[in-house]
């Protein structure tokens, strides 16, 4: 089932056709698509924030690895968040 793209009246026709083409595209493909335009928006590296991101990586690889944590199926996730009251206070 392709996601439906919410559509802005200024964004340009190529940026539909872009999704488009996009969403067709196996599921692995299109996390490495996103993981790659999201590192193209960030243009500023700070080395301390890199080095602590790949350390907090490769022990959340270390736990899956050994298995002492557990994934959860993002639809379990996304229907968890949505059944959440609206939080009136932010």
């Amino acid at each position: 089932m392709r996601p439906v793209l919410w559509y802005h009246p200024n964004m340009q026709p190529s940026v539909v056709e872009l999704f488009n083409q996009a969403a067709d595209l196996p599921e692995e493909d299109r996390a490495t698509l996103a993981g790659l335009l999201i590192e193209s928006l960030d243009t500023e590296t700070d080395d301390g924030v890199e080095q602590t991101w790949q350390v907090e990586v490769q022990r959340r690889l270390s736990e899956l690895d050994s298995g002492s944590v557990k994934t959860v199926p993002w639809e379990s996730v996304r229907a968890r968040i949505l059944k959440r009251p609206h939080d009136s206070q932010s």
